[in-house]
């Protein structure tokens, strides 16, 4: 451990269970000396393990949900009074598509979930900014950081209408990163994450193929959660105090290549 973030405070949301990424973020947030609060919906803190986490972490667990503005309002007060001052870093990992739970086409949508899926997993984003922002709760060259995946500017057909929810969001992460950083010299990014195996991302048709499929695309195999979480880190760290409205791509190189010795050769075989 390198005590990278010793005194700073913060808010992780989306932990839910030993597969999430916001998990790993939140045991090496700990690791590396920092103090935050846990928060999740209520309905999703029913079906995950987040308590458990708070007492490895001695955080406490505000439940909020994020489409709500009273909820988030009520959250940001909170953390600012438990932590005992303003925020140096927030992670958002927010993301559900009912279209995709409930099996519908990405071209005969359901557009009720589609409405719900689209605030749960990115317009949830700028509210969250919007509180933050409004409580000027964000001390000076603090760190926001979202979760995204490449699908937002590809196509990954099976990944649906989160696929447009990562595009916005990441839209958001530069819009409102431009008066985070003039206004309080506060960074915002998104990380486009190799696919991983967390509760979300293996609700997606046909995960398992598409994640041995990246496995052997990327020069450096796909990146872990727990990567995620390192990487996650240093975003939130000093070092990193100039990175700004950027979407980073963690994914073992897969966005850069266009064919690979392994697939090749699979295709050969066939």
């Amino acid at each position: 451990m390198y005590n990278l973030l010793k005194g700073k405070r913060g808010i992780i949301f989306g932990a839910l269970d030993q597969n999430s990424i916001a998990w790993k973020v939140a045991e090496r947030a700990h690791e590396e000396g920092a103090i935050f609060v846990l928060t999740n919906a209520p309905i999703a803190m029913r079906f995950g393990e987040i308590n458990a986490l708070a007492e490895k972490t001695g955080s406490q667990v505000i439940p909020a949900d994020a489409t709500s503005m009273e909820d988030l309002e009520n959250l940001v007060t909170q953390s600012v009074e438990i932590l005992g001052g303003k925020l140096d870093f927030v992670l958002h990992s927010i993301g559900m598509s009912i279209n995709v739970r409930k099996g519908n086409h990405y071209t005969d949508q359901n557009y009720d979930y589609t409405h719900k899926g689209f605030d749960v997993s990115a317009l949830s984003f700028h509210k969250v900014m919007n509180v933050l922002y409004k409580h000027k709760a964000m001390n000076g060259w603090g760190s926001i950081v979202a979760l995204s995946y490449m699908a937002a500017q590809r196509v990954f057909p099976d990944y649906n209408d989160m696929a447009d929810n990562k595009a916005y969001l990441e839209s958001v992460a530069r819009s409102f990163g431009y008066f985070f950083g003039r206004d309080f010299k506060v960074r915002v990014n998104t990380i486009s994450q190799s696919p991983t195996p967390t509760t979300a991302g293996t609700g997606v048709k046909g995960f398992e193929d598409f994640l041995s499929f990246a496995e052997k695309m990327s020069p450096l195999g796909n990146a872990t959660a727990l990567e995620c979480a390192d990487y996650t880190i240093t975003l939130f760290s000093d070092l990193t105090k100039k990175v700004t409205l950027q979407n980073l791509l963690h994914d073992g190189g897969f966005s850069n290549m266009g064919i690979s010795d392994a697939i090749v050769e699979d295709y050969l075989r066939e």
